[in-house]
């Protein structure tokens, strides 16, 4: 199972990344270099040679990424929403091996704000209302997320403050709710290094998520600039797995990344990162890490934006010092009626509540084509693969029954989490959205997930359940009126 996961998580990588250099080469005309690339060298400061907005074309090392639709007018606003879906899903509870087949029936309301003054912008997304699970044990489920943007900007540079936040019986990483509905409070994701986030979940466990940012961008000459983001992140579970007892492990993260970046070319930036994690587990383990990297971004204004970065990640654990390999890459592209979002990422996280901490690959795509006036057509893929930073004990492994093991002659294993070494989580997902007028969409859609821990999980003990597979169909209904203009 993991060859063929790996092989499928690497196929889709490579077939979005060819498709999308393709197109771009074939279809791209020559540019503009003095409107499409606002960064561009000049001369020197001065009243004809200002500094170059760093909003359009922002440091590739720094949390913003450039706007796919420059053409978009800023605008304040107040916006509400209601949304309503119903879902059919096998496996409700998201058990290893079960097959309950029961539906769930979301409420939701969201108010978006966004107030925009001449060196202040502020954005504040709410998503909130119950999820019904049509089960014994499960029934009312509360959803809840809120995203804080506030950003300040002077001629040279920038300062910003954000916060998401979420509490949700499920994981957020390809969930029932997240991975192909159309709802959400715009809430963006900063990738797996900060934290902040669970990589898979299993059954209906309640959990409280928030990850927390700083960010600042100075500009030092019209070709190069800094950056310096400093984060802190945690995971808190509420109960434990109500099918196999399981205590999930909750976690804290602080992470600091500090950046110089340059402009090579008119499309092209490098930049040079270190960074850090600290990690603080429930369990009490504890451990640190450091990453230098290299990265480099290619970036045509209101069309692509594509950054890969890689280099060593030294981490600290019990007093021994272990070298690995950290990256990232993403490609986002805008194709005149097609639009893709592809990215990876190979970083120590938190472990999802499985482990204390785990090295991690993470994937995704996400596509959208609209289909004539009033029909859109969207998928999405996801995959991650995680391990042990520190593997089971052959003690843990030959002399205790696992959660999910089935020698009830052994103790049960000492340890929070759970006992495998390594686990992988794959979803898939595809679905239409059909406008009527300009205030209420409806959609439907259909997704695959599946959750294997490997062969370690059932010990010695003979075969166990140790994968857990689920599909869910949902249509729903989404009215969001017109926005109420702040200016």
């Amino acid at each position: 199972m993991s060859q063929r996961h790996s092989l499928w998580a690497l196929v889709v990588l490579l077939l979005a990344l060819t498709a999308a250099w393709g197109q771009d080469s074939s279809t791209q005309q020559p540019a503009d270099t003095t409107q499409s690339n606002p960064q561009q060298p000049v001369p020197a400061y001065g009243p004809d040679n200002t500094v170059p907005s760093i909003s359009e074309n922002p440091p590739i090392s720094g949390l913003d990424m450039p706007n796919l639709e420059p053409h978009a007018a800023p605008l304040s606003y107040l916006q509400a929403g209601g949304h309503l879906s119903e879902a059919v899903s096998t496996n409700l509870a998201n058990s290893l091996g079960g097959t309950h087949t029961g539906t769930i029936t979301d409420a939701l309301a969201s108010l978006d704000l966004q107030r925009l003054w001449s060196n202040y912008d502020l954005s504040l997304d709410y998503l909130g209302g119950v999820g019904y699970y049509s089960t014994a044990g499960l029934g009312l489920k509360q959803i809840q997320e809120l995203g804080l943007k506030q950003k300040i900007t002077w001629k040279r540079g920038e300062f910003g403050v954000r916060d998401a936040f979420s509490y949700q019986p499920e994981g957020t990483f390809g969930s029932a709710y997240g991975s192909v509905s159309t709802l959400g409070a715009g809430l963006t994701g900063t990738g797996t290094f900060a934290g902040g986030s669970a990589l898979g979940a299993l059954g209906q466990v309640p959990r409280i998520m928030n990850l927390a940012l700083g960010d600042l961008v100075e500009s030092l000459t019209p070709r190069s600039s800094v950056t310096v983001t400093g984060g802190y992140g945690f995971v808190h579970f509420l109960a434990n797995d109500p099918g196999t007892g399981t205590s999930f492990i909750g976690n804290s993260q602080k992470s600091v990344q500090v950046g110089y970046n340059r402009i090579l070319r008119p499309h092209d930036q490098g930049a040079l990162v270190y960074a850090y994690q600290g990690f603080d587990f429930s369990t009490g383990i504890t451990f640190h890490s450091h990453v230098i990297q290299a990265m480099w971004g290619h970036r045509v204004s209101g069309r692509m934006d594509f950054l890969i970065g890689a280099g060593p990640q030294f981490t600290t654990i019990n007093g021994s010092l272990r070298l690995t390999a950290a990256g990232r890459a993403s490609l986002r592209y805008r194709f005149p009626k097609f639009s893709a979002d592809l990215g990876y990422d190979h970083y120590i996280t938190n472990g999802a509540g499985f482990f204390a901490g785990a090295n991690s690959d993470v994937a995704h795509l996400e596509l959208s084509r609209p289909l004539g006036r009033i029909w859109t057509a969207f998928s999405n893929i996801g995959y991650s693969r995680n391990s042990r930073v520190s593997p089971l004990t052959p003690p843990q492994v030959l002399n205790c029954n696992p959660p999910g093991g089935n020698n009830p002659l052994l103790p049960p294993c000492p340890v929070n989490g759970v006992a495998a070494n390594t686990y992988q989580y794959g979803f898939a997902g595809v679905g239409v959205r059909r406008s009527f007028g300009r205030e209420f969409k409806a959609y439907a859609s259909y997704q695959f997930n599946d959750l294997a821990f490997d062969s370690s999980f059932c010990g010695t003990t003979g075969p166990c359940n140790r994968i857990s597979q689920r599909q869910v169909g949902t249509i729903g209904l989404d009215w969001t009126p017109r926005p109420v203009r702040l200016d």
